[in-house]
């Protein structure tokens, strides 16, 4: 049996996203200057440094942007898995997993659609993974 999987620690700048994902929602923050969405969560816009900033919600549709399929034993992984970033349908680019398809490079094909799923780690931590979109985007 392989170590538990690494869990993050919200901090006072992600805590609302962590809230979010607790119930199945993939929150992102949008700047009201001007309009640019981004992650990861921080008090300021990356694109042009304002601080009137809004949550937003996510539809949860992303693509593969890009991806290396692990072979080696992680905690709280059994190879082989995939370390990915999506691009979600917003415009941010996030690192996640793929899930439920083959961990293989004719199975992972990028710019392939994908949809959230959730990964509930206990009842601080549900982790957005990422899998082939048809199965039904969750709420």
């Amino acid at each position: 049996m392989s170590a538990a999987r690494p869990k993050p620690v919200p901090t006072p700048e992600t805590q609302h996203f962590w809230d979010g994902t607790r119930e199945h929602k993939l929150l992102l923050q949008q700047c009201e200057s001007c309009s640019h969405t981004y992650f990861p969560p921080r008090p300021f816009c990356p694109k042009c440094s304002g601080r009137n900033v809004k949550v937003i919600p996510s539809s949860g549709r992303a693509k593969l942007y890009s991806y290396v399929i692990g072979h080696r034993p992680a905690p709280g992984f059994e190879p082989p898995y995939s370390i990915a970033v999506v691009e979600l349908e917003e415009g941010p680019r996030m690192m996640t997993n793929i899930v439920d398809c083959p961990q293989t490079p004719e199975a992972l094909v990028l710019d392939m659609p994908l949809e959230v799923t959730w990964n509930q780690v206990d009842d601080d931590i549900t982790l957005p993974l990422f899998r082939p979109a048809g199965k039904g985007v969750q709420p």
